[in-house]
């Protein structure tokens, strides 16, 4: 049976009714069908893949043609599920002429249905005018990967009192501005639950507690493909280490030509 797409009225209706929300990285149309086979809710097709799949040390080299090469696979692998569209450094600060028509390649070159945008006070103008024009956009506040050379490395956010309040304002002010949902990255898990409770859109959680409306993973965390597995992440298979062994297992019988055999033979 098909898979009935998800629409933002889903996710809201979801929030009103205490169900989680359960989205998931991916950058490839193998995962992403592997994905859409397990039932997530939501593909987010990351900025992340700077670090996963391209071999960067963080998010800030990812271009907008990464992007769309990456969202286009995706959304092959998964035509019936709710895709996001990362958008990369530099690709929404600049001006709101570039910011519309580099959005508009994630909704028109790559059939996403929405994009999603790391926010401070100076993006609700660019979040309102997105919306104007027919795109949806997820929010983004907390720790941001993409800022991460300015404040000296991944920190948590919200720690003060000062801090928390300004967030709290914050994700206010991106639901007024017209975000259909926001992430919350690694902020106190008590300040998460209670900016989830002061707003009506879906929050989406990544190391910020239980208390959000639903969960982000990056896809190396979830199946162990990762050197390093963060804090807020919790490995849920082995595949690195499988895939080594494979990996060596197959070298080993070419070197000793026990591969390929007469069943491997035309």
């Amino acid at each position: 049976m098909e898979k009935k797409k998800a629409t933002i009225r889903t996710f809201l209706k979801m929030k009103e009714n205490g169900e989680k929300i359960v989205q998931l990285t991916a950058y490839d149309a193998i995962f992403a069908r592997l994905a859409e086979a397990a039932g997530v809710d939501q593909i987010l097709v990351g900025d992340s893949l700077g670090n996963t799949f391209l071999g960067y040390r963080d998010t800030t080299p990812v271009t907008m043609d990464d992007m769309i090469h990456h969202c286009r696979a995706v959304r092959r692998g998964a035509p019936n599920t709710f895709i996001i569209g990362d958008m990369p450094f530099l690709s929404y600060q600049l001006d709101l002429e570039t910011t519309l028509r580099n959005a508009a390649r994630f909704m028109q070159e790559a059939d996403c249905d929405c994009v999603k945008l790391e926010t401070t006070r100076a993006e609700l103008p660019v979040i309102r005018r997105l919306v104007e024009v027919g795109i949806p956009v997820m929010a983004h506040i907390g720790l941001r990967p993409q800022t991460v050379k300015v404040a000296g490395g991944y920190r948590i956010a919200g720690k003060s009192e000062e801090a928390a309040a300004e967030l709290r304002q914050l994700a206010l002010d991106v639901q007024d501005a017209g975000a259909f949902a926001v992430v919350l990255e690694c902020i106190p898990g008590e300040l998460a639950r209670q900016i989830s409770e002061s707003l009506t859109i879906p929050t989406i959680g990544i190391g910020a507690g239980i208390g959000c409306d639903g969960q982000v993973q990056v896809l190396t965390d979830v199946l162990g493909l990762s050197e390093f597995t963060p804090r807020h992440a919790k490995p849920y298979a082995g595949i690195g280490q499988t895939v080594r062994e494979a990996l060596a297992a197959y070298a080993d019988e070419v070197r000793h030509q026990t591969f390929p055999t007469d069943a491997n033979t035309f």
